[in-house]
């Protein structure tokens, strides 16, 4: 089990070129604010589409199923499952 509640990071997707934050939560439940903008309003899509052309490849936000999502998360599992340092130090 988890011992936080939600936890967030802003990384570079090269899906859509952009920072993004992605959240997950204690469910592992995970969500995108690229996804957000690039997904959910013509004005995200359209800006998309400018900078595939500006940077002559396409750009396509993946979703949910997003390899940087999954990536995160697969970290956050790992790090969840090593073992903590005792606290306070060297006796």
């Amino acid at each position: 089990m988890v011992d936080w509640q939600k936890t967030a990071a802003t990384l570079r997707c090269p899906a859509v070129a952009d920072e993004v934050t992605i959240i997950v939560n204690s469910d592992w439940s995970a969500k995108c604010t690229g996804y957000e903008k690039y997904s959910g309003s013509r004005d995200g899509s359209l800006e998309l589409v400018k900078r595939s052309l500006n940077l002559r490849r396409t750009l396509e936000c993946k979703g949910l199923d997003c390899p940087t999502i999954t990536a995160y998360v697969e970290r956050l599992r790992n790090e969840e499952s090593k073992p903590s340092a005792p606290s306070g130090g060297n006796p």
